[in-house]
């Protein structure tokens, strides 16, 4: 293949938007299940809500995190996902996550300015 042939390839691929099928791909599922940090046996019960390309923590509300945006991408048989939540006295949350049939597994990471991050846990199933 001669390289003006690959620089076009190349040139087309790179002004190719992200798959749409993608945006949303969650919306309208959600999952109970439970917040803990990393190390601890027990945590707060939680429910994650996929609503309008928008995301939201039940656990979080009482510490006035928002709803956040999310992203999704394809990870073999099921959909990563990931969103940042804020609150104005405890910082942000960065989710990272996989959803795979019912199964939601993420970690969540609280960043607080001063002190270290915080490791989280959320595992929960699809509430039908």
């Amino acid at each position: 293949m001669k390289i003006s042939t690959l620089l076009g390839l190349f040139a087309v691929t790179a002004i190719v938007p992200a798959s749409p099928a993608l945006a949303g791909a969650l919306d309208g599922r959600s999952f109970e299940g439970v917040f803990l940090e990393r190390g601890k046996t027990s945590g707060d019960a939680d429910t994650l809500i996929f609503k309008d390309g928008r995301f939201r923590s039940t656990a979080c509300d009482r510490y006035d995190y928002s709803d956040a945006g999310y992203k999704t991408s394809a990870d073999g048989e099921g959909l990563r996902f990931e969103a940042e939540t804020h609150s104005p006295k405890y910082g942000k949350l960065q989710w990272r996550g996989v959803v795979r049939g019912g199964k939601l597994d993420a970690t969540v990471m609280m960043l607080q300015p001063g002190k270290p991050a915080v490791e989280n846990w959320v595992v929960a199933g699809e509430k039908k």
